[in-house]
């Protein structure tokens, strides 16, 4: 969504009396600059200027920040502060493997980031999955390994929509009893499977402080359950919100009208069982059809889900999170196309022999020897980081002879978490932000039934002619 889409509603969300806002970090810093032409960096000024009495939250992937690979300890720490000093509050903090060892240092960085801004918050995050060696008590152990850390509140992040009611109470309150009713936790979990609206019911009940929801207009499906719904259900309650009901629908009422320009962009599933079994969240479903399709094998779908299970369990049962689950998808997609583990990528050969870290389960020993003779290195056990030479002199001379590089430490930070995208975006981005939305002469073209006649107003298309890309205005007749 284009960042004009949303500024009109700032001034209401900042009024609704959230907790927080999370509004920047993973896929959405990606978008910007792969689609939108925006830079994240005044994305999240805009919305500090914008909403000033509400805290900012982010999402960072650990040791991975926002990219698919591990960054150097320099790199982590200047991220963190630059993200910080931009006027980001909460960094909700994650392992893909819940590894701690990929915490330690974005967790150390996140508390030194206090200096820039007093309202810094460091959020340790469990990543929750099912699976036969994950249970309650070693989610709660996890718990006190981030708040060893310095974690100041603790968020149970289930991003597959699993978390059923009775673990979601079991969960949480094993995390109070064992390390106070004080611990202050955050429950983030989708709404794909039909399920998580109760979850998030039991999770209060057993002691929960924050739930993650969505405005009714953009929820459901594989987003978030309903936040106006939850309200209501809370009403009357020792739990109810403090939230401005009036305000909520004015929220509502914006992206109502916004969301219908979007709908080339929306998921087709609106509740998904089979997500209980599968354990594939709603967007790396996305993901695995798209690359299906590309390759001309759109019918083989229902094979890669069963695969997919048989993947992850060679892997140690890994979460199926950002980005464990786009490696143990597209491996899943190689296996069902061309035999198991005939061909295997880099990223899952590195899962296999530690490179992203440890997994809570066994890896199949057999596809572990695939991946050294496919990879060509050797099985490691220590912390993955510790083996990554200094990398930011590098990314800034790099980054400084992309045409376009603004010669800010945030250039270089963009060109290092997306060093294929970040130099078509620098070159380009004079020419400011663009949407991909309909224009609103498209949606009406649509919604009156599409078709030539029914085009009210100039279509844009983009047509590329000797390497070059030129945009074409057409007016209707």
């Amino acid at each position: 969504m284009a960042l004009e889409d949303m500024v009109d509603a700032c001034e209401a969300i900042d009024k609704a009396g959230y907790y927080s806002v999370e509004c920047w970090g993973g896929a959405t810093y990606d978008s910007c600059i792969r689609f939108l032409n925006e830079d994240p960096w005044v994305r999240l000024r805009t919305f500090r200027e914008l909403m000033p009495n509400t805290k900012l939250q982010m999402l960072l992937r650990g040791q991975n920040l926002l990219g698919y690979r591990h960054y150097e300890d320099e790199v982590v720490k200047r991220f963190v502060l630059k993200s910080a000093e931009n006027g980001m509050d909460i960094f909700r903090v994650f392992d893909a493997l819940n590894d701690p060892r990929n915490l330690e240092q974005s967790m150390r960085f996140v508390q030194v980031a206090k200096e820039i801004n007093p309202n810094v918050h460091a959020q340790g995050t469990i990543c929750y999955t099912i699976s036969p060696v994950h249970t309650v008590e070693g989610y709660v152990k996890v718990a006190g390994q981030l708040l060893d850390m310095g974690a100041e509140s603790i968020c149970l992040k289930d991003m597959a929509a699993l978390l059923q009611p009775q673990p979601a109470y079991d969960i949480i309150k094993g995390i109070k009893e064992t390390y106070g009713a004080g611990t202050q936790i955050q429950v983030h979990c989708h709404s794909t499977s039909g399920v998580t609206l109760v979850a998030l019911q039991k999770a209060i009940e057993a002691g929960a402080d924050v739930v993650d929801t969505s405005i009714s207009s953009l929820s459901l499906g594989p987003g978030h359950n309903p936040t106006e719904s939850f309200v209501a259900m809370l009403e009357g309650t020792e739990y109810s919100t403090s939230l401005e009901y009036d305000t909520l629908l004015d929220i509502r009422d914006h992206f109502a009208k916004i969301r219908p320009r979007y709908k080339a962009f929306e998921s087709a599933v609106l509740v998904d069982t089979d997500i209980l079994k599968s354990q594939i969240p709603g967007g790396m479903l996305s993901n695995l059809e798209a690359q299906l399709k590309a390759q001309g094998a759109g019918d083989k779908l229902r094979e890669v889900m069963e695969e997919i299970p048989r993947v992850k369990a060679d892997s140690g049962h890994p979460p199926l999170v950002t980005p464990t689950s786009q490696i143990v998808g597209t491996q899943a997609v190689f296996n069902v196309l061309m035999g198991p583990y005939k061909r295997m990528t880099g990223e899952f050969a590195d899962l296999m022999l530690g490179y992203y870290g440890a997994s809570l389960g066994e890896r199949n020993p057999e596809v572990v020897a695939i991946a050294e003779k496919q990879a060509n290195k050797p099985v490691i056990t220590d912390r993955p980081a510790n083996h990554l030479e200094p990398e930011w002199e590098s990314l800034v001379a790099e980054a400084s002879k992309l045409e376009g590089y603004d010669g800010s430490e945030e250039d270089v930070l963009t060109y290092a978490m997306f060093p294929n995208v970040a130099p078509t975006f620098f070159s380009g981005r004079a020419a400011g932000p663009k949407s991909v939305a309909m224009t609103e002469a498209q949606l009406k073209a649509a919604q009156e039934g599409g078709g030539a006649s029914g085009i009210a107003g100039p279509v844009n298309y983009k047509i590329s002619l000797g390497g070059r890309e030129h945009t074409v205005k057409v007016e209707p007749a």
